[in-house]
């Protein structure tokens, strides 16, 4: 077991925000189950590390586009829990006034900009927002999120490739969880490494230990700075695995349970409390004092769901585009 090498501060911080992704995705599935939350609803669980330390190593200023699997990316990029859980409840105090739902948070204020419910549909975005970026004469990074299922679409090489072609200010962020939706890497892509397979279109790619916090925290770190740089585009395949279904709704007949409990072992949450512990940077009673502190921001966000109030039927047509028809 290494050491982590931050200041305890920041040490405890990354701890801190996976558990908060973590209890707010259980209270989301506990809700959903009662009601409360309709619609799809995609979990986290398992992957928090990915998020937690990839979103530190960016700077204020920078652009992050991911999937509909977002809810703590949006969280820890500047998005409000209250706004979120709103937005999941269909309210108008939601981050998108109720009519994103889960899979399409989206907040302008923070540069969080979605949440896409289409595979690989956020890189051809990330992609133009990098060329706008360069136009300016700006030095933000964009940063997309997207899974290893998006590596099968075409949108995913196109936009590989002209990023590559113009040297945009992209860092692409794959989160490998082995699975699309129910079909596993090997059965879908001839291909399954999927580093090797962005460095085909002159990408720089490695692989990283997506159930590392640190690991994913240094090497994103290192990427955002050499795409800051000018350098061009970088590929990230962070492999993770989430623990839960794909969704609500999939009843999870493709994973054997062994393989679920074998990655379980690897909980980037228990292995990096584990780890704190040991360089004497929090005791018991902190960690516990997190899972508090925690469970009562996910507690305050729920409550604050359950006051919201629903659009009025009259306001339903407004920001909804309707070409003008012509005569």
């Amino acid at each position: 077991m290494s050491s982590v090498p931050y200041p305890a501060e920041f040490a405890v911080t990354l701890l801190r925000d996976m558990l908060r992704i973590r209890r707010m995705e259980e209270r989301a599935a506990e809700l959903y189950g009662e009601g409360r939350i309709r619609g799809f609803l995609h979990l986290y669980i398992g992957e928090e590390a990915v998020a937690t330390g990839a979103l530190h190593a960016l700077e204020a200023g920078d652009a992050v586009v991911a999937t509909y699997r977002e809810h703590g990316h949006a969280l820890l990029w500047g998005v409000p829990m209250d706004a979120i859980m709103a937005e999941m409840y269909g309210r108008l105090e939601g981050c998108c006034h109720g009519r994103g739902g889960s899979m399409h948070l989206f907040d302008a204020a923070t540069r969080f900009l979605g949440g896409n419910a289409i595979v690989a549909g956020g890189l051809p975005l990330a992609v133009g927002l990098a060329l706008a970026e360069r136009m300016q004469g700006g030095r933000r990074v964009t940063a997309c999120f997207f899974g290893d299922g998006a590596m099968a679409e075409g949108a995913a090489a196109e936009s590989l490739n002209l990023a590559a072609l113009w040297r945009l200010p992209v860092l692409f962020c794959c989160e490998n969880n082995l699975y699309a939706m129910g079909t596993a890497l090997s059965r879908a892509q001839a291909q399954t490494d999927l580093a090797a397979k962005a460095a085909a279109f002159g990408v720089p790619a490695r692989a990283v230990d997506g159930m590392d916090v640190v690991a994913v925290h240094q090497a994103t770190r290192l990427a955002a700075k050499q795409v800051r740089a000018g350098h061009g585009p970088v590929f990230l395949e962070y492999q993770t695995y989430r623990f839960r279904a794909h969704s609500m709704f999939d009843p999870e007949l493709y994973r054997d349970k062994a393989e679920v409990e074998s990655w379980r072992q690897r909980d980037p949450i228990k292995g990096y409390a584990a780890r704190l512990i040991a360089d004497g940077l929090l005791d018991a009673s902190g960690v516990a004092a997190l899972e508090a502190e925690a469970a009562s921001e996910v507690e305050a966000a729920v409550a604050c769901a359950e006051a919201g109030s629903l659009e009025p039927v009259e306001s339903l047509l407004t920001d909804v585009y309707t070409p003008e028809r012509q005569p």
